[in-house]
């Protein structure tokens, strides 16, 4: 009896609607209308991890999935002449796109932030897919292993003048205390640390290899339902790690600690599993649509919301009495203030700040034009 493998699908809309979705929590959570925020969106104060700190490591986690998908075409068709190259211009274009975010307004260049978080996704990129077509997998799963691992003992045995070692605070930590020796005036706001660091880029890229694991999970000729039991264990099992590594090595997402990649980590794989399940096995797609909007341009669906945001911050109005209200705050007042509470309306502000953008995104995506960098 023959035995037919299943085919390996092309293109997984569960992958799209998972990037749009994070791009959609990017944008809310950038977005305050006011100064108040709820905890969940709001960054933990240093350790611990809110929804607002899932949605960074769930794009670098979700952009190692992808790269499986579109790389592994070029791999298996024997089209790689000039692959790295493209790889490599792809990375400098993100990197530059971000610097040209810090330049606005700081554009001098004795402080402009010379790091952030397109350079990180750049970096993470740039260097995972390199991986990909250049190394084998037990390879890639060495460097992931050895990124978590010699990160936690740099930061916990090196120690740090002034400080001594293990301290992980914004001033004491090796990865702060390097962020300061190596970046200077160029880290973020001109502080102590830069939450998107030098050092910290290690463990972020074992972020991007986990998700290139799942993407070749994916791709396999398993059954969906292997796939997915596949996808929650692993998950449940990742994120139950990170919580138990994080007792004495704490979830932190400005350190990108070892603990919170795999806490992080793991609960992406489980809710690109419900993803999967919902989307690709049961058909149920109706509820996606304006987050695969937004998958599909995600880059451009992340930088044009920040360019006017920094508008709305940057231009301020006139106020009796007080000192000049910035133009975001004064809509949110006017808008949302006058029924709802500071913290509401906030909120709502975010929300529809989002739901507003989803109109061009959508324009762009009724006539197929998918923006790539």
């Amino acid at each position: 009896m023959e035995i037919i493998q299943p085919k390996v699908k092309p293109r997984l809309l569960s992958i799209d609607v998972f990037r749009g979705l994070t791009i959609a929590g990017m944008i809310i959570v950038n977005t305050p209308g006011n100064n108040e925020a709820y905890r969940q969106l709001d960054h933990a104060e240093w350790n611990g991890c809110t929804m607002t700190d899932l949605v960074f490591p769930f794009f670098l986690f979700i952009a190692g999935v992808s790269l499986v998908f579109s790389l592994s075409k070029s791999l298996e068709s024997g089209r790689t002449e000039g692959l790295a190259g493209k790889i490599l211009r792809r990375t400098a274009i993100i990197f530059g796109l971000g610097l040209f975010l810090n330049a606005i307004p700081n554009y001098h260049p004795s402080t402009i932030r010379i790091l952030g978080v397109l350079q990180r996704i750049a970096i993470c990129y740039g260097v995972t897919s390199l991986l990909f077509i250049k190394t084998s997998l037990k390879t890639q799963i060495a460097l992931a292993v050895a990124a978590l691992a010699g990160y936690w003992l740099m930061m916990t045995y090196i120690p740090v003048p002034g400080f001594g070692a293990g301290v992980l605070t914004k001033e004491g930590s090796l990865a702060s205390f390097i962020d300061r020796v190596v970046l200077g005036p160029h880290t973020y706001r001109q502080g102590v640390y830069d939450p998107e660091g030098v050092l910290s880029s290690i463990p972020a890229l074992a972020t991007a290899l986990l998700g290139v694991f799942t993407g070749l999970w994916l791709r396999s000729r398993r059954e969906d339902v292997v796939k997915i039991y596949g996808m929650a264990a692993a998950g449940a099992g990742l994120a139950a790690a990170g919580w138990l590594w994080g007792i004495s090595f704490p979830i932190n997402k400005a350190l990108w600690t070892s603990s919170y990649v795999l806490y992080t980590a793991g609960l992406a794989l489980l809710a690109l599993a419900f993803c999967y399940r919902l989307i690709e096995v049961k058909g149920i797609k109706r509820w996606s649509r304006p987050f695969e909007i937004y998958g599909v341009n995600a880059i451009a669906a992340y930088i044009t919301p920040i360019l006017l945001l920094k508008f709305l911050v940057l231009y301020k109005l006139p106020a009796s009495g007080a000192e000049p209200i910035q133009l975001r705050v004064w809509l949110c007042d006017h808008i949302f203030g006058t029924w709802l509470s500071p913290l509401n309306a906030s909120a709502a502000f975010a929300v529809s700040y989002t739901l507003l953008w989803l109109i061009p995104f959508w324009a762009l995506y009724r006539k197929k034009i998918f923006i790539k960098i």
